[in-house]
């Protein structure tokens, strides 16, 4: 194969259409990318390796250098670490001296392209043993992407020889018929089988001969419309419950269709309806900064540029949206000159909704507006995801005011000895254990001896609230079976109830989560003797004893005479499960400050226990940091619930301290029997914020037989999850779940 006879085919069908005018765009819109790049390419003609560019994936802290002149040893495995192996074998840098060369026009950066190409080719073989290592599949469909796409940056170089050209075009085709041998079922599920087939696809784009490209083209297509079937649920998640590795694989899907498109080849309509939908779940969990909420093996990525190059592939002007006004210096590499100076002149506009429920992965966001400073809580109610999954059923992100008030713990290792189950069990997450017990149990670094089945539930959106509520079966097993539920309600724009539900019929302790972000402030106050409202007629510390009470002070029989509510039944120590009876309880707060957002926590349930902990947060991989944790622990018979409010900060308007807020534990009544609930059952709670009052009746069980009502502070109405606003009206309220 000469040069000649495979550059014949010009750059209108691959990503280039324009080096020169595309490096000067670059420059203009990105001269800090520019920089950097040409850093990254100087030490990889120095023989260092240092993996810190957005989109290595698993990226070094420390470069690895063999030396100038010294020979390259392809298979080095720092720290017994196989992920730098891996990552090293892919040759992204190969891009990096490809976009140097065409930024400076310096043959330096070809030079050393071609003499780490042809040296890799000659002496790393294809074997059963280098499949372990450099000869990965996975590698193999990486290399597919970055071999073609580097070849082309250096086109014009003159120290590009036929001999060289034919040595990359002869091991190109051998990476093309080993993807296509390696095929199997696993590849239909796995994201690897998305970036081995879009490296084959690219590979098929850069064959001279058309056969041989109509081939490798339409075998790629064929197993990627499947994967695209698999992978991508109906919501538009990729099935391993990692934004991360969702974007690569849409990155990979990205790839596939701009090449398609300017080939003239037809792609199935499963891949295109699932690119689009992915790229549209990415407008979902966008955080007010641009980047993705950490959940599974996921860094602190910006993915702006994933949504802007749909944007471009499908004209839409509400991905662009949630992209960049021009396309980021990646990007740009990927679509081109003509294509980014189209995307610029695109117009964009701002999503109808603001909050998401993508019911299929489990995921719901609460927003309060697109803007920078805005209010997001994100809560997980789904499949874990397999390898890359996490233990966090029942999670929740919080972001108040731009800022990370709550947070996932991020990946930072793949190997089981550097601590990799500190970041994927359930106390790294904002989530409850039961009995210091795992509701997921990791085996490894990617397998699990125990799942935990998630119990998704209905939620509602309404102009001033919103709901969402999940549940999971994780610890069924436990003497009396515990089912694990949260419920979680906004009320607009600052305030949030969170209510953890433990049926149970037997003796459990809880332990609750609230894992900080690392980038503030968290103030945890001594126990405040505060005493809860009693029930009228009713000495709470004298009367442990749970059953139902008359409102004139009469304790309430069974059957009939209280509606067949089973309310005469022992409910717990307390009634609501607790130790510690009903006397005088602590109710302990947590204050958190972060830039311009803010949040204290009330943790309003009797006998809890709230202490500071330290966990561990990674943005990214091989690093971590410090973090602080509130653990709250209980312990009951029974049924337990757990009951926390957030106020949140106004952003950008904060000044020494939040304003005022009280939050109120009220009984709930029963309106026409005169009778008023256990804790178990049902529980009220009133809160007061900038002149605004606001009652919440939260219902655990049924409780309205043959007929009747809910009452707190003269509020009445009838539902499961109720809100009211008294000065407004005391009467039916907003019913959030019935």
């Amino acid at each position: 194969m000469t040069k000649k006879e495979f550059f014949a085919r010009g750059n209108e069908c691959f990503f280039l259409d324009d080096p020169k005018g595309m490096a000067g765009y670059c420059r203009e819109h990105w001269p800090e990318n520019c920089a950097k790049i040409i850093q990254a390419a100087d030490r990889v003609c120095r023989n260092e390796f240092l993996f810190d560019l957005p989109h290595d994936l698993e990226m070094t802290l420390e470069p690895v250098c063999f030396g100038e002149g010294c020979q390259i040893d392809w298979e080095y495995c720092p720290h017994g670490d196989p992920e730098f192996t891996y990552q090293f074998n892919r040759h992204r840098y190969f891009i990096s001296l490809g976009q140097a060369y065409q930024l400076t026009g310096d043959e330096k950066y070809a030079r050393q392209f071609f003499c780490l190409l042809t040296d890799w080719i000659q002496r790393i073989k294809h074997t059963p043993e280098s499949e372990k290592t450099a000869w990965r599949i996975l590698e193999a469909g990486f290399r597919g992407e970055y071999w073609v796409k580097a070849i082309r940056y250096f086109a014009d170089s003159p120290l590009l020889t036929d001999e060289i050209v034919d040595q990359f075009y002869r091991c190109l085709k051998e990476h093309g018929e080993y993807i296509i041998q390696m095929h199997s079922p696993y590849r239909y599920i796995s994201n690897w089988g998305v970036l081995e087939n879009h490296g084959l696809f690219e590979i098929g784009i850069a064959m001279p001969d058309e056969e041989e490209r109509k081939r490798y083209t339409s075998i790629a297509l064929e197993h990627l419309e499947i994967q695209a079937r698999m992978q991508i649920l109906g919501d538009g998640v990729q099935w391993e419950q990692s934004p991360m590795y969702h974007n690569e694989v849409l990155h990979c899907f990205e790839d596939v269709l701009i090449l398609a498109f300017r080939n003239g080849i037809q792609v199935p309509e499963a891949i295109l309806q699932a690119v689009k939908k992915m790229a549209y779940v990415n407008l979902s969990w966008r955080k007010p900064d641009g980047h993705e909420f950490m959940m599974g093996d996921s860094d602190d990525m910006d993915i702006q540029d994933y949504t802007g190059v749909a944007a471009y592939l499908f004209k839409d002007p509400v991905l662009k949206f949630g992209g960049r006004p021009v396309l980021g210096f990646e990007s740009l590499w990927d679509v081109g000159l003509c294509g980014s100076k189209e995307y610029e002149a695109m117009e964009a506009k701002e999503p109808e909704a603001l909050s998401a429920a993508l019911e299929d992965s489990g995921n719901y966001y609460l927003r309060s507006s697109w803007e920078k400073d805005g209010n997001v809580l994100h809560f997980h109610c789904g499949t874990m995801g397999a390898g890359h999954g996490h233990s966090d059923k029942l999670h929740v992100d919080l972001v108040i005011g731009g800022e990370d008030i709550l947070t996932d713990s991020g990946r930072y290792s793949y190997a089981v000895d550097k601590g990799r189950f500190d970041f994927k069990d359930p106390k790294a997450h904002n989530t409850i254990t039961v009995d210091g017990k795992d509701f997921t149990v990791c085996k490894d670094s990617w397998e699990c001896t125990k799942l935990c089945q998630p119990v998704k539930q209905l939620h509602k959106f309404t102009e001033q609230y919103e709901f969402i509520q999940g549940g999971h079966l994780g610890y069924m097993e436990e003497p009396g079976g515990v089912f694990v539920n949260r419920k979680v309600l906004w009320i607009k724009p600052d305030l949030y109830i969170i209510m953890d539900e433990l049926y149970t019929g037997d003796r459990h302790s809880y332990e609750q989560y609230w894992n900080f972000s690392e980038k503030g402030r968290l103030e945890l106050s001594d126990p405040a003797q505060v005493r809860p409202p009693k029930l009228p007629g009713l000495d709470q510390a004298a009367n442990p004893d749970p059953t139902l009470h008359k409102a004139d002070g009469k304790a309430g029989g069974s059957g009939e005479d209280q509606g067949g509510n089973g309310g005469g039944e022992d409910q717990g120590r307390n009634g609501c499960g607790h130790e510690g009876g009903l006397g005088t309880p602590p109710v302990q707060t947590a204050l958190f400050t972060a830039g311009d957002g803010a949040a204290k926590f009330f943790f309003m349930t009797p006998g809890i226990q709230a202490e500071l902990a330290q966990g561990k947060v990674s943005r990214h991989y091989n690093q971590w940091e410090a973090r602080p944790v509130v653990k709250v622990s209980a312990k009951g018979d029974g049924f337990v619930s757990l009951l926390t409010v957030i106020q949140g900060g106004e952003a950008g308007k904060l000044s020494e301290k939040l304003p005022d807020c009280t939050v109120e534990k009220l009984p709930v009544k029963s309106a026409l029997k005169g009778i008023y609930y256990p804790p178990s059952m049902a529980e009220g709670v009133k809160i007061r914020l900038e002149g605004k009052e606001y009652v919440v009746i939260i219902c655990h069980q049924e409780v309205n037989s043959p007929t009747d009502l809910e009452e707190v502070d003269g509020c009445l109405g009838y539902g499961n999850v109720i809100v009211f606003e008294p000065s407004k009206s005391r009467k039916a309220g907003t019913v959030m779940c019935w």
